[in-house]
């Protein structure tokens, strides 16, 4: 598979709408409340509109696609469980028993787990089998993926988004499952941001001093090993990613492309964002930050991809549980939008901004 293998996703990524971003921020100040004061719950339905093309916004039905791979770079000693877990976590999802599932009930979001490459993983009830490999290489040794199978992954993520969508499918939320991947996440933020491990490295699922160490040698020895070159994107992923990191990168292409509205969870999701936009700035119409996660690494990728979280929790459980986390702040940002009250029903004087940023009464 050649690098062209892209260039068909990446031509029906468009520009946003700010026709469609206009109204939507057109209807929500005819609401009865000052200007603005939904904060970034206005600018994510505004977006919504610019990504969508239109300002008649819904956000039913919505699901949560769950991406579970296993790394290579596990037997660096970098996590404290091993990557039995992966499995274990991803049996647990398919039955509906994990704690992002129960989440997703209240949220109500469907949840689809999608096996991408979990080391000897059989089939499993409630799991959908599209498996790049069975596991990434280490990437302190090799690269974790061919440039071949990135690709393949990347297309992958694509047409999970689609079959997404046909389902009907308006808001889709992203998460992943795969011991050792906040290791790989990392290293891909190191290599996109020009930083060292030591100061984006975090403790992940809850490391010792020992283990956190470790870690930073591992991202440091991969750093050297691979020599990746910023330029290219689809490389770093081949070099220092994993699976779940490739196939994340390309539901982020896929829902740009689709005008589907995508909320991205951890330093996981945003390590892959970053990448896909990237591969094109234009993915940036279709991603929602969910949360500033608990790693380091997790405020400079906001930065980097130009987005203001909704939530500041503190989360590091995974999974897209920040993802889904935010999912009822849109549903009430959409519902003060669809239904609140103008002035003129209640009788009042519209706000009308007065220059910068401050809105006040007249």
């Amino acid at each position: 598979m050649s690098s062209t293998a892209l260039s068909p996703l990446l031509s029906r990524i468009s520009p946003p709408d700010e026709a469609a971003r206009r109204e939507a921020q057109r209807r929500f100040d005819a609401c009865a409340k000052p200007l603005g004061s939904l904060g970034r719950l206005e600018e994510a339905v505004a977006k919504i509109a610019a990504l969508t093309g239109s300002a008649d916004l819904a956000l039913t039905p919505r699901a949560l696609l769950i991406l579970c791979a296993d790394n290579g770079v596990v037997a660096q000693g970098v996590t404290q469980s091993p990557p039995s877990v992966t499995a274990a976590v991803m049996k647990s999802m398919g039955e509906g028993r994990s704690p992002v599932c129960a989440m997703a009930r209240v949220a109500d979001c469907a949840v689809a787990v999608v096996d991408v490459g979990v080391l000897d993983a059989p089939p499993l009830p409630g799991v959908l089998r599209r498996r790049i490999k069975n596991g990434s290489g280490d990437i302190t040794v090799a690269p974790a993926l061919t440039r071949e199978e990135t690709e393949q992954a990347i297309l992958l993520g694509a047409e999970l988004a689609a079959e997404q969508q046909r389902r009907g499918v308006r808001l889709l939320a992203t998460g992943e499952m795969g011991i050792g991947n906040t290791t790989t996440s990392t290293a891909l933020a190191c290599a996109l941001l020009g930083l060292a491990p030591a100061a984006l490295a975090g403790r992940g699922a809850g490391l010792s001093d020992a283990g956190l160490t470790r870690k930073i040698a591992a991202i440091d020895r991969a750093l050297a090993r691979a020599r990746p070159d910023p330029a290219d994107p689809v490389g770093l992923l081949s070099e220092l990613g994993g699976i779940d990191l490739a196939v994340l990168t390309g539901v982020f292409l896929g829902c740009a492309a689709l005008r589907l509205p995508v909320l991205v969870d951890g330093l996981i999701g945003l390590a892959a964002a970053l990448t896909a936009v990237r591969l094109c700035p234009a993915v940036h119409k279709a991603l929602l930050a969910s949360h500033l996660p608990a790693e380091p690494a997790g405020a400079l990728l906001l930065e980097a991809l130009d987005l203001k979280p909704l939530l500041t929790a503190e989360l590091r459980l995974g999974e897209g549980s920040g993802a889904v986390a935010a999912i009822p702040l849109l549903d009430m940002a959409l519902a003060v939008y669809a239904t609140a009250a103008p002035f003129e029903a209640l009788g009042l004087e519209p706000y009308r901004p007065l220059g910068g940023e401050g809105r006040e009464l007249p």
